[in-house]
């Protein structure tokens, strides 16, 4: 009943957040300039004053920005993210077509990251000071200052232009008809670039993180006191040493989910894939504050749920948690 209540707390002070930073993008993207009427009157061909009241009246970009903000937000607890000019279908169809991409994109990314990083972690810690150490921190240094975006060139002039193994750019091959467990693997073939681009820096993070605490742990008393009773080594490390290291390691991870979203943009940007990163790229040059907004909201929505799941996560690992 205690775990009921404080996921009902912890979803209620969600919904909070989220409708407040819903009406913080809205008035943000209104503040910005451009108009978005002139972008359409100009992708049309026509600029004189008649067409563009036409296309203001037509979106509700006349009304008053309160009355605005106040439809917005009404529609959105309905579900109801609004029309892309642009793409000329809803906003919320647009998404869901897209987030499927981006959540293969960022969960692979997470995946890679996390399982590597605290893999290396852990090696490096169980050889500290020997030169498998020092190589692990200075490969998790390199890759910690490498800008993104020139990772993911260096990656696509490295695996597909040099040496051809990986695909360069896209989601699946065009117009090669594969279904099944064929598609299946040439889609995995178009993601290995861009999942191991955008985890590389998180990776590197994870690794640090995770040998700056297991060797912390190791000093403490309880670790001490195992190793006195005589237990192994391995069995200290597992299950004294690495369970209690991993706590700052899952409180990371759920913070930095989110972020994954952001570093998606320039992923998606840079190998053409379809997610909604790429798909705000476009809408910020179109000025379509439509799906931007969608966008942000989707964004926001994900970095919430992956708080709430960390936090779950979070009692799993430490039993003391749960009993707060």
């Amino acid at each position: 009943m205690k775990i009921a209540t404080r996921i009902a707390a912890r979803l209620a002070k969600a919904a909070v957040v989220l409708l407040a930073i819903l009406v913080l993008n809205f008035l943000l993207i209104h503040a910005a300039p451009g108009d978005p009427a002139v972008v359409m009157a100009g992708e049309a061909g026509a600029t004189d004053d008649v067409f563009l009241a036409q296309l203001r009246e037509k979106f509700g970009l006349d009304q008053p920005l309160y009355l605005q903000l106040g439809k917005y937000v009404w529609d959105v607890l309905h579900l109801d993210l609004g029309f892309s000019y642009r793409q000329q279908m809803p906003v919320f169809d647009l998404l869901m077509d897209r987030l499927p991409a981006t959540l293969l994109l960022t969960g692979s990314a997470f995946a890679v990251s996390l399982i590597l990083g605290v893999a290396a972690g852990v090696l490096a810690a169980s050889r500290v000071g020997k030169w498998s150490d020092t190589l692990i921190s200075t490969v998790a240094l390199l890759f910690y200052a490498t800008p993104l975006f020139w990772a993911a060139l260096m990656g696509v002039l490295l695996f597909s232009v040099v040496l051809g193994w990986l695909p360069p750019f896209g989601y699946e091959t065009v117009g090669s008809g594969f279904t099944g467990m064929r598609r299946a693997l040439d889609i995995a073939q178009h993601l290995a670039l861009p999942a191991l681009s955008l985890g590389l820096f998180f990776m590197a993070v994870y690794s640090r993180m995770t040998r700056a605490s297991m060797l912390e742990v190791a000093q403490l008393d309880f670790v001490k006191t195992a190793r006195a009773k005589g237990l192994s080594p391995g069995l200290i490390e597992r299950r004294h040493i690495l369970r209690n290291a991993l706590l700052p390691i899952v409180t990371l991870a759920g913070l930095q989910a989110g972020q994954l979203v952001g570093g998606a943009v320039l992923t998606e940007t840079v190998f053409a894939w379809p997610g909604i990163g790429r798909l705000m790229f476009e809408a910020l040059t179109q000025r379509d504050y439509n799906v931007l907004l969608g966008v942000f909201f989707v964004s926001a929505a994900m970095v919430i749920v992956f708080n709430l799941i960390t936090d779950l996560i979070y009692g799993i690992v430490d039993p003391r948690i749960r009993a707060q």
